[in-house]
């Protein structure tokens, strides 16, 4: 840990546009800084300034996973009988650092990876209500005292934890997420082998720094760097070669189904945040303005790139001519650019190069699905821009919001997640058949309805298959203490946040402590009580 903290920040002979340094990153193993050990390199770009070269980072191979996979082994039986307050405690020093520094953490996030400071700001916030949540969960990791059937004798259960976890996060949200993974991870005694979102290192190499300057023993933590194919890919190999207990990962379904394949011949544990179709509904008893407020939002903060982002767009057939025309006039006047030099925007970039060419490849799937579109001309240039663009749009990776209307349950993109400002848009006869397309794509993470009536709001949240429903709000997220996960495409039960993803960190231990001093064995050895024949005749009673 010495290392990591006394060795002050190191910058390339880079010159950057903006005049912002261009860091020399590392890996983090054992509380040491380290290089790729095949001296293989990548750098992070800032996708609103292409020019902008946020750091270089050490490409990392299987060799420097499995230093770290050690480390972390080595590490684990030390942490793992520190007492839980104190581990608790800290969790809490985290918490407080993330606080001191926030203005600079939200800063990078916004630099690397092209968020609004608002949107950043709500990210760092949630890391840090995270680690206030569960440094508190430290003095409540709670087992039970169990009545034995048998006499001299005690029951009792604790939570014990799993090992070492591979942390995989999606570089959308590259505070809040990996602290939602780690926090819970450690707080339980687990140690953990963090590979960074690849377009987001430098936040990641911010915040390892902190969890270490917190008083987080060497080896607890330990940061590499490098590509999903690269280095994800040698931690999730690590799970056939015994080097890991835990997989803990956001990203795309596909991606999450290869992990659980490998987690399940080896009877490891998975947790597993996917993507999301996520239907937004709109009934004719919704306060019209809200409503299309939420489905603004829900659909293009963020540029679209959050997996609770508004997929398809439900709106009762008796108002819809109604609702679109006002949602159109907000999506015309988006107004789109970097947030460190333009006040006001709804969005930024794209998180990167390679996010922008997915989405392209989206759109062309709604066009051939046979969508009609209302709005939207692909990439944001000079000679084709909105309106409500600012700046100078060959300087970073902007894409116009698009909509596509007379979306029908039998097109591909009815199903299929457009991760961009996009959103396709359904009409629904009635509330039934509004519920039915609710649930009628293969994802189920997050969902939302925009009603006044009591009834139909019951009968939505009752009647969806998600693992989170907003009422009369957007499809994002929760809080730091409410469950987040989903069901079916969107994730395989487990949930991040809150007491409930303790479950994901620790497993149940039994113990059976015998003090009468000889062998009783349970359901054998149980005294039987005998029922006495009452003086009663039953039948007189009839």
């Amino acid at each position: 840990m010495a290392q990591v903290l006394s060795t002050g920040l190191e910058f390339l002979d880079h010159s950057n546009p903006n005049g912002n340094p261009c860091v020399k990153g590392y890996n983090i193993i054992d509380g040491e800084l380290k290089q790729a050990s095949g001296g293989s390199t990548f750098k992070s770009i800032n996708p609103a300034w292409l020019d902008d070269c946020l750091g270089e980072f050490p490409l990392s191979g299987e060799e420097d996973v499995h230093e770290a996979l050690r480390a972390a082994r080595k590490a684990f039986a030390g942490w793992s009988t520190t007492p839980a307050p104190t581990r608790g405690q800290i969790i809490g020093n985290m918490g407080r650092l993330l606080m001191e520094h926030k203005d600079a953490i939200v800063a990078i996030e916004t630099r690397e990876i092209g968020k609004t400071l608002k949107e950043s700001a709500g990210s760092v916030q949630e890391a840090i209500d995270t680690c206030l949540f569960f440094q508190s969960e430290g003095r409540r990791l709670y087992g039970q005292t169990v009545n034995s059937e048998l006499p001299d004798k005690e029951l009792f259960t604790y939570r014990r934890p799993l090992g070492v976890c591979g942390i995989i996060n999606a570089c959308n949200f590259p505070a809040a997420v990996p602290f939602w993974k780690m926090i819970p991870a450690i707080m339980c005694g687990n140690t953990c082998v963090w590979k960074s979102p690849q377009d987001a290192p430098l936040l990641s190499f911010a915040l390892a720094r902190i969890m270490h300057e917190s008083g987080l023993p060497n080896g607890v933590i330990n940061l590499v760097h490098g590509k999903g194919s690269g280095a994800g890919q040698h931690l999730v190999d690590a799970v056939d070669k015994g080097m890991v207990d835990k997989i803990s990962f956001t990203g795309s379904t596909a991606v999450g189904k290869m992990i659980g394949e490998v987690c399940g011949r080896n009877l490891v544990s998975a947790s597993l945040e996917l993507g999301g179709k996520n239907p937004l509904v709109i009934m004719p008893s919704a306060n019209m303005d809200n409503a299309v407020e939420g489905a603004y939002w829900a659909g293009f903060g963020t540029a679209g790139q959050r997996c609770t982002s508004l997929g398809n767009l439900i709106i009762h057939r008796d108002i819809y001519d109604e609702f679109m025309s006002k949602l159109m006039a907000k999506v015309e006047s988006t107004t789109i650019g970097d947030s460190l030099r333009n006040e006001g925007v709804l969005y930024g970039p794209m998180l990167s190069e390679k996010y922008a060419v997915d989405f392209l490849k989206d759109l062309g799937m709604c066009e051939t699905s046979g969508a009609t579109k209302l709005y939207g001309k692909g990439r944001i240039t000079n000679d084709n821009k909105p309106a409500g663009f600012l700046g100078d749009a060959s300087e970073g990776v902007y894409m116009w919001p698009h909509v596509y209307a007379n979306v029908t349950e039998d097109m591909e993109c009815f199903h299929e997640e457009i991760f961009g400002p996009a959103i396709t848009v359904v009409k629904a006869n009635d509330f039934d058949h509004a519920l039915y397309l609710a649930n009628a794509s293969p994802y189920g993470l997050s969902s939302a309805i925009y009603t006044n009536d009591r009834l139909e709001a019951y009968r939505f949240k009752t009647g969806i298959k998600a693992g989170m429903t907003g009422i009369n709000n957007s499809t994002t997220g929760a809080e730091a203490h409410l469950p987040f996960g989903g069901v079916k495409g969107s994730g395989n039960g487990t949930r991040e946040s809150g007491i409930w993803v303790i479950e994901a960190y620790s497993y149940w231990h039994a113990v059976n402590d015998e003090l009468s001093g000889k062998l009783q064995l349970a359901q054998m050895d149980v005294e039987e009580i005998e029922i006495e024949e009452a003086e009663v005749d039953w039948t007189s009673l009839a």
